[in-house]
């Protein structure tokens, strides 16, 4: 069986020790979130997700979602496992406090929302996109609105929706034929179908909110005509009781890989009533609140399942005993050793601890500068916070999601044949991994955006707010003999970084199919960058923990400081290959005539 216990430890470690979060509660709002506090609400966040969650993952997964008549049902104990998440106050955790929300930093929330993807995906995509709605509704939806439907959302009473993708237009929303009339009342009438909606009908609250793109008459063509609505599903009173049924209906669900405990919807809005949000024709720069939000958790899934995978792995690693250790028995008193002696082994497991662990540091700090942005006194700290989530979303989403399905794929490998049969619960992981690469924009999209927007953003601002700091770390702890085996290679993986940027800048703006070439393997180059400075931090961290004496945790320090070296010698490296295929260009891509293929 797949195997998940909360990494406590872990999380501490990078909020407390290596991000100091403790000072988080000196922003204004955050006054109560205290180091205790924090690790209070992570306690009980494990209880709820090893106890509760982590059981209806495989039985949620064998069942399915059941369809009928336009009624969705979870499968068995979802429902209940719901009333618990709800009761317990969970989607209200960084809700603001004037909606009923705990108003919480975003860094704990995402640490929790992390331990929900270990523990069950499928059903963290419905909680999930009930946060996206309450985001973008709060950012964009005026004051009635707000007053009306945050609440309830904050509540968990209500769930929320994206509606965007259309049967043809994905990625290319500028082609949606959603229409939008305006009534009497002030209201709209939305009518088409939206495929591929997550969550987007299902039996765990007694009402649904809808998030439309959709078009006005006479709007523009393209994405600059589209605009924003808000459709219930129950259309509700004034005092927020629910009345009749709005007429929009889940037309069916999709029968899909993974995450089959998700209900995915084609919806179908036959007139039905909506609200706009924000102003009309900018629809799409409301929902951009929503989506870059969507996509750090995408990446938050991908972190979720490769930590599920890392432990099952070291599990059955632990226990299947399969010939001898090239060095020599290790257990003689056993018929054989277990696997776990093996260096290829030990190359799968550490490939994914090294990955997951760097990766839960660097999703936490962009958490942290996120919660920055948002509160910070200073508009300039601000600016330069949001700066830095901006650039690194893309990333996060992208590389996060590639791992994700990397370290699951690690993990059927591990337990050989075993791995490939359902009731020992890793091919699971393999096939909810996989979505994760595509939805909220296709990693390929990330890797375009990354190089298309983000690189030249405010006069290449963006890029130097993670530019400065990794280098001002190199510069700080070049000369420290104990750091010199992090230090190193981080110094040449940046300076491949750095050339990569500087051609990518040229080539880019002289040749945009230059720029596209490379763009997946700049996209890998630097997020392994990225990973290695992170791995820096936290390897001083764990220096300097030693070097105050601290004997009782010395060999978790010692763990951290042994896997930094494996990044560093055996993962680290491949930004030079990387470095070498994106310089290729764009003509081993580009030259092979279309009717050849």
């Amino acid at each position: 069986m797949a195997t998940y216990k909360a990494p406590l430890r872990e999380m501490r470690f990078v909020l407390q020790e290596l991000l100091s979060v403790d000072a988080i509660a000196k922003l204004p709002g955050y006054e109560e979130a205290t180091g205790d506090v924090v690790e209070a609400i992570l306690e009980e966040g494990a209880k709820l997700c090893e106890n509760e969650l982590m059981p209806l993952n495989r039985s949620g997964d064998e069942e399915g979602c059941h369809y009928e008549n336009g009624v969705v049902r979870t499968p068995k104990g979802f429902k209940e496992a719901y009333k618990l998440f709800a009761d317990g106050g969970w989607p209200a955790l960084s809700c603001a406090p004037r909606y009923g929300g705990q108003g919480l930093p975003k860094v704990v929330s995402l640490a929790v929302e992390e331990m929900i993807c270990s523990a069950n995906i499928s059903f963290g995509m419905y909680p999930g996109l009930s946060v996206g709605a309450y985001n973008a509704i709060e950012a964009s939806a005026g004051e009635a609105l707000k007053a009306l439907y945050l609440p309830k959302l904050a509540s968990g009473a209500w769930a929320g929706t994206m509606c965007l993708t259309e049967p043809q237009c994905g990625t290319d929303l500028g082609l949606v034929r959603t229409r939008a009339e305006p009534a009497a009342d002030g209201s709209y009438a939305i009518t088409g179908t939206k495929i591929f909606i997550s969550a987007g009908e299902h039996d765990l609250t007694e009402n649904i909110i809808h998030l439309v793109l959709a078009r006005l008459p006479g709007a523009p063509d393209g994405t600059h005509g589209i605009s924003l609505f808000l459709v219930p599903r129950e259309l509700p009173n004034a005092d927020g009781s629910l009345g009749m049924r709005n007429a929009v209906r889940c037309g069916s669900i999709e029968h899909k890989m993974g995450i089959k405990a998700s209900a995915t919807c084609v919806m179908n809005f036959d007139a039905a009533k909506g609200w706009l949000v924000g102003e009309p024709n900018k629809g799409m720069r409301c929902m951009f609140v929503m989506m870059n939000a969507a996509r750090l958790g995408v990446g938050i899934q991908g972190l979720g399942i490769a930590e599920t995978a890392y432990q099952s792995a070291v599990a059955y690693a632990k226990e299947r005993l399969a010939g001898r250790s090239l060095a020599g028995a290790k257990h003689p008193d056993r018929p054989a050793d277990p696997i776990i002696v093996h260096p290829d082994v030990r190359r799968m497991l550490l490939t994914m601890r090294a990955q997951v662990e760097a990766a839960r540091a660097l999703a936490y700090w962009v958490g942290l500068e996120g919660d920055k942005a948002a509160k910070h006194p200073d508009a300039a700290a601000r600016e330069a916070a949001d700066d830095l989530v901006a650039l690194l979303t893309p990333i996060v989403k992208a590389y996060f999601t590639d791992m994700g399905f990397e370290a699951a794929n690690l993990a059927v490998q591990t337990y050989g044949g075993h791995g490939y049969i359902r009731e020992n619960g890793v091919e699971q992981l393999v096939r909810d991994a996989r979505i994760t690469q595509i939805y909220e924009g296709a990693n390929g999209i990330q890797a375009l955006d990354l190089v298309g927007r983000k690189l030249g953003s405010h006069m290449g601002r963006s890029l130097r707010r993670f530019f400065h700091p990794v280098l001002g770390l190199i510069e700080a702890y070049q000369g420290d003999a104990k750091m010199a085996e992090f230090v190193l290679p981080l110094a040449k993986a940046f300076g491949r970084l750095q050339q990569a940027t500087a051609w990518l800048a040229e080539q880019g703006l002289r040749d945009p199919e230059e720029a596209g070439a490379a763009a997946s393997d700049y996209l890998r180059l630097f997020a392994l960058v990225a990973l290695g400075y992170m791995w820096c931090r936290m390897a001083k961290t764990a220096l300097q923990k030693l070097a105050d004496g601290g004997t009782e945790e010395r060999s978790f320090y010692e763990a951290k400081l042994a896997t930094a070296r494996f990044f560093m010698a055996r993962l680290l490296p491949q930004t030079g290959t990387l470095f070498a295929t994106l310089m290729a260009g764009k003509k081993p891509l580009m030259a092979l005539a279309e009717a050849a293929f």
